[in-house]
């Protein structure tokens, strides 16, 4: 026999090269080359995912919405901007032993009552999704099981069973006998995602797919695979915490800044319709460095504590570390607030932390990060019922943020009575029950809390 031909794939792109070198020949990224057997050429035709060829004008074209169905999750449904859409595939990631296969199999017991659902595992047996649907009280939901890591046979059992709603755990076990690379490969992952959504675009077919994650928490396989599908979630949390967050990066059918909380029992995932309540410490009494911000995950207002120390460096180099923040940001706001405050803390240690594990990305957090520094400095605590939000530009303004209002209404909700908040956001009714400070500068703000 002749010896197999092999080249080398990019992980991240699945580009290709008959040498292996540090750096890729399409995207750029270093060290993603491994060795692959080289594939033939398919001669299968492929499916177009449309009927026919025909051309169409815009204007012609009916626009009308698709309709969804609820999984029964209300968090996973915010996340996915409403239910599932027909002939929808959604790539869900996370890390091993965080709950992406219970997750899907509540919500698939759930959606039983009302669609026909399949569950295709490729990672456990019948009886392993048995013991764990007796353990979460769900036995006696109508879900089809199918153990399967073949490609065609998947197909098959698809077409036969023709279900409304099909979950695929994991693709990165599925492998098709038309390549002879191993399972979880560059070549299987791309050809087996690209097979199965061809399959769901072309029956009306819901395809959630369980995708592996890396040690540096991205998607493994190709980034072609996230191209492919129209929403990818990633199901993220700490495995010593019960709490899990979900997120969406890409979605074809709603928005990508939701976020669904959920909280881990004995009994499965458990909603957690208040997660502000997650994210704030009970203290007794107001302590320094102790700040609340208001931030905003898609269309929810969160309550979100931030926590900074200040203590005196004890090396040359001052430390500055962020959990759940961009450390490069906090950096920047130290230098705004030398500059506009005149409050010095290089020769501190600053640490900074999100209450709960969340991480907060908009830069509405930096108020609320410099004033919970101030006090933590000072050693003196802040008003107690106090909420802060706002942006600090490098000339030391505060700027504006988004949906404001809506920040507002869900802080006085909770019990806060006290809020500042730059001017451009100050509402003009004002709230019942909250008296709202508006500045413009960060001196202003820091002379106001203090």
């Amino acid at each position: 026999m002749s010896k197999a031909k092999t080249l080398y794939a990019c992980q991240s792109c699945g580009a290709t090269s008959p040498k292996w070198q540090g750096q890729c020949p399409g995207c750029g990224e270093w060290n993603t080359l491994v060795e692959a057997i080289a594939e033939p050429k398919s001669s299968g035709r492929f499916q177009s995912l449309a009927a026919d060829g025909e051309i169409q004008q815009l204007s012609d074209v009916d626009a009308a919405e698709l309709p969804r169905t609820p999984t029964g999750l209300d968090e996973l449904d915010r996340v996915l901007g409403g239910g599932l859409v027909p002939g929808g595939v959604v790539l869900i990631g996370g890390d091993p032993g965080i709950g992406k296969s219970t997750l899907l199999l509540q919500a698939l017991t759930r959606l039983a009552n009302q669609r026909k659902v399949l569950y295709v595992s490729g990672e456990e047996s019948p009886q392993q999704i048995a013991l764990r649907a007796r353990r979460l009280q769900l036995e006696n939901a109508p879900v089809a099981l199918m153990a399967e890591i073949g490609l065609e046979k998947i197909l098959a059992g698809l077409s036969r069973v023709k279900p409304e709603v099909a979950v695929i755990d994991s693709i990165q076990t599925v492998y098709t006998e038309a390549l002879t690379s191993a399972p979880g490969s560059v070549a299987q992952v791309r050809e087996c995602a690209a097979q199965l959504t061809r399959y769901a675009k072309r029956t009306g077919t819901t395809i959630l797919l369980v995708g592996h994650v890396t040690k540096e928490g991205s998607l493994a396989g190709p980034r072609v695979l996230e191209h492919i599908v129209d929403a990818v979630l990633y199901f993220e949390g700490d495995t010593h915490s019960s709490f899990r967050l979900i997120r969406a990066i890409k979605n074809r059918f709603g928005a990508v800044n939701e976020l669904g909380v959920f909280a881990m029992t004995d009994k499965g995932l458990r909603e957690v319709s208040n997660p502000s309540a997650l994210f704030l410490s009970q203290h007794r009494e107001p302590v320094p460095g102790s700040c609340v911000l208001v931030t905003q995950e898609g269309s929810r207002p969160m309550l979100v504590e931030v926590q900074a120390l200040v203590d005196d460096a004890h090396s040359p180099q001052a430390r500055r570390l962020a959990v759940g923040m961009e450390q490069n940001r906090l950096a920047l706001l130290l230098a705004v607030l030398h500059r506009h405050a005149g409050i010095a803390a290089f020769d501190q240690d600053v640490f900074i932390n999100a209450v709960g594990g969340v991480r907060i990305a908009e830069p509405a957090a930096d108020l609320a990060v410099l004033l919970a520094i101030v006090s933590s400095l000072k050693n003196r605590p802040l008003q107690d019922k106090l909420i802060v939000f706002g942006e600090v530009g490098l000339a030391g303004e505060v700027r504006p943020v988004q949906r404001g209002l809506e920040r507002l209404r869900e802080a006085a909700k909770l019990g806060f009575t006290h809020a500042i908040v730059p001017k451009a956001n100050r509402p003009k009714s004002g709230i019942e029950g909250m008296t709202i400070t508006a500045v413009e500068r960060l001196e202003d703000a820091v002379g106001t809390a203090l």
